[in-house]
Order: structure tokens, then C-alpha cells, then sequence
């Protein structure tokens, strides 16, 4: 498979007046890839994925779809090779899922045939010829992601597609985005504002946070970062670092605990006689852990790099 990215996206910017709501992203989003589209309400996700498809205009900046520019005179080619579901699904409640599915095919120019694979794959066969007024939420879900998959597009991007499913309802979501990519040689787009979402859903991510991109890498990188500490709680906590600094440890606090860089056993054993030694005595040893949860706050809370 070609390592050249399927979209990229080159400061890509919008402001709504004086507002800026996407500032300067740079995307990049490799074949095959689901990417994990993740950030907060209102940090710019759905507004980035609506430049990208066109349904909103940038203000500044430049966005590459299959390696080609897009500009006003190849958009709509490329956007063919596009599926897409933003925000809801649109649909008309008076007629039957499958008939909805043919509107949109008649309007994509594929085969009916899609019709049948789509409704197996996201599980309605069976209520085909029900009205949509009558589909439950999740239902109405999957309809949107069956449209979206017409024709098998080489890209496919998904606004928040768990929104308003009940826990069963989200798997089934999530299994069914993680299959696409081997079964139909998709690439996914994926947005959400659920860590855990995309944490079992994508290999690769990039976290937006006030416009802004600020992380873009492998899933398997940021859990790099949930590294491992010891942490200490001792009766005179300045005496103790101090102690520690001398000795080369790298020390920080945080509250009443001074933390280290993980250490084996036997580090430990020499760490605790050394401030035993000296008078310090130790009231409780930890080991923690960064979790992606603690990651992803300070990425889109105080802090804007890792």
C-alpha cells in the first residue's frame, strides 16, 4: 500500500468573524488508518471535517485529498471517492430504509447492488422495508453509516457515530468501524470526544483543543507517555529531595509526595536505607501510573504539548 497520506491538511483555518474556531491544522492521515479524530465540544472537530469535505469554506489553508489539492474545479471528483456521515443522518422518515439507500445511490451513481452489501453490513437487512420514522436511534445510526458506505469509498469520515447509542449500540459502532479498513480497504476519519472511544477504535490519533492541534501520532506513541512512577511520602519532604538531587534521582512533587522515575526493586531497597539514614522516615511508597485520561486533560486542560 502507497505510503503517501490520503488527506493532509496545510493550515488549514476558519473564523466566523473574529472568531477563529480552526487555527493552522496540519493533518496528516495515512492509508488504512483509523484515525482518531479527538478533542472536547467545540474545539473545532466538525469544522475541521466539514473543510475537508467541502461543506464549509477555509478562510486560509490548503487541504490534499489522494495526494491531488483540492480546488474548486477536481472537488466534487474527489469527494466521490469520499463517504461521509457528520453530525446526524439525514434521511426522509416517510420512506423505507432501503428506499432512502436508493435515493443516495441514484445520487452517488453506483451500483444497486451496494444497496444489499451496505444494509448486511450494518445490520438492517431485515428492517429494510420498515419506515425510518419508525427506527430507533440506533437504527437511524447505522442508516446513515450504510449511506455513507455506498459506492465503498476509498475514505470514509465519521462525526461522532457513537452519539446517542446505548452501550451495546457503541460497540456494535465501533467493532464495525474497526473491521473496514481490512474487509473494504477503507481509510477512517473518525471524530469523537471520548477518550475511550477512539482508544478502542483507532492506531493513529491527533487531539484538537481550542482549534488547535496539539498531539498527532500512533495511538501506540501516546500510550508511551502513561509512563510509570514511584511515589513517596516522607516525614520531612525538602530534606528528602535534596537528598535524592544529590544523588543524581531526578525528583518532582506533587502534593505531599515527592515522585521518581520508575526504579527496580533493589533501588528501592537503597533509596529507603539512604533517607532511614539520615533521619527521614518513610510514611508510604506507590507506584503510579499516567493514565491516557490524565494525558488527554492536560493536553486539552492546562497544557498544549506533551
Amino acid at each position: 500500500m502507497s505510503t503517501q497520506n490520503l488527506v493532509e491538511t496545510h493550515n488549514l483555518t476558519k473564523e466566523y468573524g473574529k472568531v477563529r474556531c480552526v487555527d493552522s491544522v496540519n493533518m496528516r492521515v495515512a492509508p488504512g488508518a483509523v484515525y482518531g479524530f479527538l478533542g472536547p465540544n467545540g474545539a473545532g472537530k466538525s469544522t475541521t471535517l466539514k473543510m475537508i469535505l467541502g461543506l464549509a469554506k477555509p478562510t486560509a489553508g490548503d487541504i490534499t485529498l489522494f495526494g491531488t489539492p483540492v480546488n474548486e474545479k477536481n472537488r466534487i471528483g474527489l469527494l466521490k471517492q469520499t463517504g461521509s456521515l457528520i453530525e446526524s443522518p439525514s434521511y426522509y422518515g416517510h420512506l423505507t430504509g432501503e428506499e432512502n439507500l436508493q435515493i443516495i445511490q441514484t445520487l452517488k451513481g453506483c451500483s444497486e447492488k451496494d444497496i444489499d452489501k451496505v444494509l448486511k453490513i450494518v445490520r438492517l437487512d431485515e428492517a429494510r422495508k420498515k419506515l425510518v420514522n419508525h427506527y430507533s436511534l440506533g437504527m437511524k445510526q447505522r442508516l446513515g453509516l450504510a449511506a455513507a458506505l455506498l459506492g465503498f469509498p476509498k475514505l470514509l469520515i465519521l462525526d461522532e457515530p457513537t452519539n446517542g447509542l446505548d452501550p451495546a449500540g457503541i460497540q456494535e459502532m465501533r467493532n464495525l468501524i474497526r473491521s473496514l479498513p481490512e474487509a473494504y480497504g477503507m481509510t477512517i476519519l473518525v471524530s469523537s470526544h471520548l477518550l475511550s472511544e477512539i482508544d478502542q477504535m483507532a492506531d493513529h490519533v491527533g487531539i484538537i483543543r481550542k482549534g488547535e492541534l496539539v498531539y498527532q501520532d500512533s495511538l501506540e506513541s501516546l500510550h508511551a507517555h502513561a509512563r510509570e512512577q514511584i511515589a513517596l511520602r516522607v516525614s520531612h519532604t525538602a530534606i528528602a529531595a535534596d537528598l535524592l538531587r544529590q544523588n543524581g534521582m531526578e525528583v518532582s512533587q506533587e502534593e505531599d509526595y515527592l515522585l521518581l522515575p520508575m526504579l527496580d526493586d533493589k533501588q528501592v531497597a537503597a533509596l529507603c536505607r539512604q533517607l532511614i539514614s539520615q533521619n527521614v522516615s518513610l510514611y508510604r511508597i506507590e507506584k503510579r501510573e499516567k493514565s491516557l485520561e490524565d494525558i488527554f486533560l492536560s493536553l486539552t486542560g492546562k497544557e498544549s504539548s506533551l
